[in-house]
């Protein structure tokens, strides 16, 4: 198994819900709005013998020659998106939602941004991300896929997707928020999206005001930390802005 983080970069999000760029060497976080957080956008790939797995999507930002970051983060590391085969999607806010699909300017439609590959999205989660007025969510990003036979829309509260993979929706980020384990060989991989965003957060008990239920997403934290500590887990942190894995 090889895992490669994907960093888009760095960001502040205040209560507009709206991600803006924070260059780490000359901006200062006291500058911005009250109440920002600085935050990684940082989706993942993981390589298995037969399986090329991402983790959240990302913001869905293109650079200045109209490509999605996400493909070029990948290209640059050796990977051809189009060998994408499973998108493990968190949750649907827009961090992380935002490169499944592609815009294109030309016709103002939006294509699936890995064709040969399943979506894997919690079928409640689906449903509240297409309920209007929520800033949260970006219903567009949603359009690729509506009528895709790449959609797979998973149920219950934990299941096994393939050999490999398990997902459990524990639902304290967001409603219906789901975490991941990718067991291959004697490692597991442990990606908890929002709910484990930072490794900082996993050895504090706090609870987050921006969570769905604070206090249940702390009590997982601590569950998944000595868990994890146990059984030698590998977590990734998709909002670590210095520490993307930790191998424990």
């Amino acid at each position: 198994m090889k895992i490669i983080p994907l960093s888009e970069g760095s960001f502040t999000i205040d209560q507009t819900k709206e991600f803006v760029p924070f260059d780490k060497t000359k901006d200062e976080l006291q500058e911005r709005p009250r109440g920002s957080l600085l935050v990684e956008i940082q989706p993942f790939v993981v390589l298995l013998e037969d399986e090329v797995i991402l983790l959240d999507t990302g913001l869905g930002f293109k650079d200045e020659r109209d490509q999605l970051q996400l493909h070029r983060n990948l290209v640059d590391n050796g990977i051809n998106p189009m060998d994408v085969t499973m998108v493990l999607m968190s949750h649907l806010h827009k961090d992380h939602a935002g490169g499944m699909g592609i815009h294109d300017k030309l016709t103002g439609q939006y294509h699936v941004s890995f064709p040969q590959a399943k979506y894997y999205i919690h079928q409640q989660e689906w449903l509240e991300a297409k309920k209007p007025g929520n800033p949260s969510y970006q219903i567009e990003s949603l359009a690729a896929l509506e009528h895709s036979s790449n959609l797979v829309l998973i149920e219950g509260n934990e299941g096994q997707i393939g050999e490999k993979i398990t997902f459990q929706m524990t639902g304290s980020h967001s409603p219906f928020h789901q975490v991941f384990f990718i067991r291959d060989k004697e490692q597991v991989v442990f990606f908890g999206g929002d709910e484990a965003p930072q490794w900082q957060q996993m050895k504090s008990r706090f609870v987050a005001k921006y969570d769905y239920d604070g206090k249940k997403s702390m009590e997982l934290r601590t569950k998944w930390m000595s868990q994890g500590t146990e059984e030698g887990w590998t977590f990734l942190f998709y909002h670590d802005i210095g520490t993307p894995i930790v191998q424990l």
